[in-house]
């Protein structure tokens, strides 16, 4: 992952983000910068509105108001060709993987690519093999269809799906659930390279923290809607927010109340 932003304008801008279901105010005027070419995570517990966040940069929910930027452009309101525009430039890792049961693993992995792209299937096949074996899946994995896949091999096959059109940004949603210690380090080390050698920007959301420590430049963490610590990784231990330390260190005692 890249250290040093490669310009002073962030690739992604967030400014007073804040959606509602009912009475349930989920995100309360959130405020996030992406770096480019920088690996942000945001931490926080589950139903703190992480996955919200990101399903409302994918423009698949409305926010109730605020502003979400891709390199300047507004993807609140976007609509048809605009929008479509914005999502090709993103790679997405669903949590589970998310992959089409009634597809080979290939199509999975060339789907975006295939949507995107004027590519005949015998191109895209090979595309997808390619990209399989860069996260460390042989080629006979590609006429598999997904219910043959152990989970860490789904894991996979949802990585390189994400990265097989070489997009500029790619959202990881909770990528080591489910998964032992072992395969999670694998899945780690895995988008940590895959990251870097696009050079694109990442945004994962997500609670394991050897994931955080592995993955991130710099920390975000979301707790009753907004953000309310955001730094680099290596200032995370000392951050000075009760909050932040007792989600970070998994203490039952703290401000954070348990099943809150």
């Amino acid at each position: 992952m890249s250290e040093t932003p490669k310009t002073a304008e962030p690739k992604i801008r967030i400014r007073g983000l804040a959606k509602s279901f009912g009475a349930n105010h989920v995100l309360r005027g959130l405020d996030l910068d992406v770096p480019d070419g920088g690996s942000v995570v945001v931490i926080g517990g589950s139903g703190t509105g992480k996955s919200v966040l990101l399903k409302c940069m994918l423009g698949l929910l409305e926010p109730d108001a605020g502003s979400i930027q891709i390199d300047g452009e507004e993807v609140v309101g976007a609509r048809g060709k605009r929008l479509a525009a914005l999502r090709a430039k993103i790679g997405m890792l669903f949590q589970g993987a998310a992959l089409f049961d009634s597809l080979p693993v290939w199509e999975n992995v060339a789907f975006g690519l295939m949507a995107i792209n004027s590519i005949s299937r015998p191109d895209a096949r090979e595309k997808a093999i390619e990209t399989l074996k860069k996260v460390g899946l042989r080629a006979e994995v590609a006429d598999l269809y997904p219910a043959e896949l152990s989970g860490g091999m789904k894991k996979r096959a949802g990585l390189a799906r994400a990265i097989c059109t070489s997009p500029e940004i790619i959202f990881f949603d909770e990528p080591t659930t489910g998964l032992d210690p072992i395969m999670s380090d694998v899945i780690n080390d895995l988008i940590r390279t895959s990251v870097s050698e696009l050079g694109a920007t990442a945004l994962s959301i997500t609670h394991d923290m050897g994931s955080v420590r592995k993955i991130a430049d710099r920390v975000a963490m979301l707790y009753e809607g907004k953000i309310i610590w955001e730094g680099p990784v290596a200032e995370m231990e000392q951050s000075g927010s009760a909050h932040v330390d007792q989600f970070i260190n998994g203490k039952a005692e703290g401000p954070i109340e348990v099943g809150a």
